[in-house]
């Protein structure tokens, strides 16, 4: 009886359902590329394992995508798609590496194993920016040019979080505890001005093709 019970719950609580989550600025305009992601607590079904490799490439002297998220303990392969040499770097806490990369370099893919934001840079092209953020969870995806993203969790409890390297809100206050056991929407409005766009053919960029979506 008790296996019963418990393959019953098991079920119920494997069944995913979509999160909607709609991020506006404090000028009520949508947040492209924001990072959300949710966390599971306790009582939610087991995280899948990680078996993703992404990829962040380099294309007409810039880094696509602009903006990518990963799971910890996934990799991401580092394609060089222009004719010129790159030389991407990063000095971040979460992950420092340096990668000379040629025309149709192969090089190894590398692993991400712990969370938090890698930002990334060329030493040949200083105008050439991106960042990694990388999250302790499954359940995540960035918001489309409306400020709108939609994620399929199983039934349980979450912390719902946002990044974004422009957002100067305190992201623990723009955190949300959700039990999520049907179909939800969830509104976030940022209270400060979004900082500058740093990143100058960021235009250009969000036109390109997102190889990880």
């Amino acid at each position: 009886m008790g296996r019963m019970l418990w393959l019953i719950l098991f079920s119920v609580n494997a069944v995913a359902v979509p999160v909607t989550v709609d991020i506006k600025s404090n000028k009520n305009l949508p947040v492209f590329q924001t990072v959300v992601y949710l966390e599971p607590t306790s009582g939610t079904p087991p995280v899948p394992a990680v078996d993703k490799v992404s990829v962040l490439d380099q294309v007409d002297r810039q880094f696509v995508p602009h903006i990518l998220p990963i799971q910890k303990g996934s990799s991401v392969v580092f394609p060089n798609s222009d004719s010129i040499q790159h030389h991407v770097y990063s000095f971040s806490p979460a992950k420092q590496f340096e990668l000379k990369l040629y025309r149709d370099s192969k090089v190894e893919p590398l692993l991400f194993e712990t969370d938090g934001e890698v930002e990334l840079g060329c030493n040949v092209h200083d105008w050439m920016l991106a960042y990694i953020w990388v999250v302790d969870t499954p359940y995540f995806a960035k918001t489309s040019q409306d400020g709108v993203v939609v994620i399929d969790v199983p039934v349980g409890h979450y912390t719902l979080k946002v990044w974004h390297p422009r957002i100067q809100d305190d992201l623990e206050s723009l955190s949300q505890n959700v039990n999520i056991n049907q179909p939800s929407v969830i509104e976030i409005k940022l209270q400060k001005e979004l900082l500058q766009d740093l990143s100058f053919y960021q235009q250009r960029t969000d036109k390109l093709t997102d190889y990880n979506d």
